[in-house]
């Protein structure tokens, strides 16, 4: 046995509950690809001000959990703890908002890090699937996203989730809001760090999850109160469009998310079935995120979809998803020249798309057979020396028991036929 270990607050994926997070991955992509969103795959690090000026410098992402260092040459980088700023970078870079077909859409898959201390369904290390429309103020395009996800989530059986849908305003209706938050705030009873914290972003103090700090924003200003005539029009919009499309929602003024970088439309996905730690998933519009990071104004929406908190949030719900057989023919060889000739015919097998396996190591039958159980193959294919000098071999449907000879030269079609 090892004498290491994954390092607090990380996990490893392995066979067979690794299919689950292969299966969710492909689950919440496959909507995405059916609306013309393309991959995209950036580094796992990236420069520190990226996320500074992007995801902002008083929040507990930057401020607490970014895993910061300094490299050989005297760079400045962070292992990413999010991927919209990336993405957003790297569409900038490439000069993809200059090709004319805007909004620039993409999607990502790929893990993110981010020091926060460990509990079930918060880990320093973890799996996110997400999408960005870059370029376009539709509301629309906001709506599109929340649709897709809520698609995504239903292929895979969900039902148990909600979405939470607020309106941080824009520039020219937030900064009224901020200073009416800011006089509130100031008359409550908090510690200096959220006190400081409401000087720089007020907004991020309602989403403060301490109870002490909850029960003195009873009676805090709602943004929805102070949004301008534009904010509220939009706003309607994107609530008529969801609501037409069959996926229903709750309103939360409170709703802020953890990141400075939103404005207009944000979102949550939550699952009561996860704890404290209810959000699955969530999102919304970025305006003004392009020029933070120095590129043109580029109206933008996205989100960012958990595999790990999805896993768990099937896993409340008993849903038990419908994975493909990782086996479906396991080859026996008993001899030499059986060895041979079903190590070629399993190369057959997987040129024609069916996943075979192999009895690897010369075990016995016996053995062998046992390995052939466990790789929940459908069938076993089973030779010797007196099978081959008859030109058969020994099909075994594991399920029933039976087992019937077939020619050599036929078994990869009856195959195929019978594994459709």
């Amino acid at each position: 046995m090892s004498t290491f270990k994954a390092p607090k607050g990380t996990y490893d994926l392995i066979p067979p509950d690794s299919a689950k997070y292969l299966a969710v991955r492909e689950a919440i992509a496959a909507p995405l690809r059916n609306s013309g969103y393309g991959y995209v795959e950036t580094p796992g690090f990236e420069n520190v001000e990226l996320f500074a000026r992007g995801v902002g410098e008083s929040t507990d992402i930057v401020t607490k959990e970014m895993y910061a260092f300094e490299t050989k040459g005297g760079d400045r980088l962070a292992l990413r703890p999010e991927g919209t700023a990336s993405v957003l970078r790297a569409a900038l870079e490439a000069s993809l908002h200059k090709s004319g077909n805007l909004p620039v859409k993409l999607w990502y898959s790929g893990s993110y890090y981010r020091y926060e201390r460990p509990q079930k369904g918060r880990y320093r290390h973890f799996s996110q699937v997400g999408a960005e429309a870059i370029g376009a103020e539709d509301p629309a395009l906001d709506a599109e996203l929340i649709i897709l996800a809520d698609q995504a989530y239903r292929s895979l059986g969900l039902r148990n989730f909600r979405i939470l849908l607020n309106s941080l305003g824009d520039k020219e209706c937030r900064p009224v809001y901020r200073a009416a938050l800011q006089d509130f705030l100031r008359g409550l009873d908090l510690d200096e760090d959220t006190l400081r914290r409401a000087e720089i972003n007020p907004l991020r103090v309602l989403d403060d999850k301490r109870e002490s700090v909850q029960k003195q924003l009873a009676g805090a200003p709602l943004l929805r109160d102070y949004l301008c005539d534009a904010c509220k029009a939009y706003h309607e919009e994107v609530r008529e469009l969801i609501t037409a499309a069959g996926v229903a929602f709750e309103d939360d003024p409170k709703l802020v998310r953890g990141l400075d970088y939103y404005t207009r439309t944000t979102f949550e996905f939550v699952h009561d079935g996860l704890g404290s730690q209810s959000a699955v998933g969530g999102g919304g519009r970025y305006d003004g995120l392009s020029e933070m990071i120095g590129g043109p104004a580029l109206p933008s929406v996205g989100w960012a979809l958990g595999v790990d908190r999805t896993v768990l949030a099937l896993e409340a719900e008993g849903v038990e998803l419908d994975l493909p057989a990782a086996t479906s023919v396991f080859a026996v060889p008993l001899g030499e020249e059986a060895r041979r000739v079903l190590f070629g015919k399993v190369t057959e097998l997987r040129k024609a798309g069916i996943a075979a396996d192999f009895a690897y190591g010369g075990k016995g039958l016996k053995g062998a057979m046992k390995n052939a159980n466990r790789s929940g193959a459908r069938y076993a294919v089973v030779a010797g020396e007196r099978d081959l000098a008859d030109g058969v071999v020994q099909l075994k449907d594991m399920e029933s028991g039976e087992q019937e000879a077939v020619g050599v030269n036929e078994i990869v079609a009856e195959l195929e036929a019978r594994l459709g």
